[in-house]
């Protein structure tokens, strides 16, 4: 079960944390891959790693939040290998403040890589898979979609993800009818370059025992498994679910 040979995964933010360990984790499956972000040098490091599964992968420098730029990248895995099997939306970032503080700039930044770049990708990449009748899509959305929180204030992030997992919703109805299903992973805290410097402090590490019913932050490889079966032959009746993989924090 769950073998991806001869599939072809598309990724955004592939150049680091759970975007490049999800790359990995597909290399290893049997897919080819075709890894998208904006720092091109760390792209083709993780590239070397996955061509050493003995599988193949394009590096396509992309700013998810410019569709000109996603459009062409989308053309590009076309081009290379006329079929793309398996989209993984997980290019992301956020300026976090109240929602006193918040600022235009600061809300317009958050919305544009979290929430409307994973229109922008799933659009042109949609577009592509509805030519052979045959998609996965899988959203990594947050268990901040879900909730709200008490220990970091994030308002834009919290509204932006919010989104992710009902454009999951609407996208999973739209394109049932070409056979592609769409589903979101909403990831609990597991420590990421982005993530680390705030995860590792004494009160956060503090709060996290006393929220997440396991009692420690996810890691590494952790997330891989969900990603993994969305994306499988095997997952073909599963569309427009909400996939927490969060050590039970939302479960409470």
């Amino acid at each position: 079960m769950f073998d991806l040979t001869g599939k072809v995964v598309a990724i955004t933010g592939a150049s680091s944390g759970l975007g490049a360990q999800m790359s990995r984790a597909y290399a290893k499956q049997g897919a080819d891959l075709v890894i998208m972000a904006r720092r091109v040098e760390r792209l083709e490091q993780i590239a070397e790693e996955i061509r050493s599964e003995g599988v193949k992968c394009l590096v396509v420098q992309c700013d998810v939040t410019d569709s000109a730029q996603v459009n062409e990248a989308a053309a590009k895995a076309e081009a290379e290998f006329g079929k793309v099997d398996v989209l993984v939306n997980c290019a992301g970032a956020a300026k976090n403040a109240s929602v006193l503080e918040t600022t235009d700039e600061e809300w317009a930044f958050t919305m544009e890589a979290d929430l409307d770049s994973v229109f922008y990708v799933t659009r042109a990449f949609g577009n592509i898979m509805k030519k052979k009748n045959y998609g996965r899509i899988i959203n990594i959305a947050s268990i901040y979609g879900k909730v709200g929180n008490t220990e970091i204030a994030s308002i834009a992030y919290h509204a932006s993800k919010g989104g992710v997992i009902n454009l999951t919703r609407a996208v999973a109805a739209e394109l049932a009818k070409y056979n592609i299903t769409c589903n979101a992973i909403c990831p609990g805290y597991f420590a990421t370059e982005l993530t680390i410097d705030i995860l590792k402090t004494d009160e956060f590490t503090a709060y996290m025992k006393s929220t997440v019913p396991m009692g420690r932050y996810g890691e590494e490889g952790e997330l891989d498994a969900a990603a993994i079966f969305l994306a499988s032959e095997e997952a073909s009746y599963v569309t427009g679910v909400i996939l927490p993989v969060d050590g039970g924090y939302t479960a409470v």
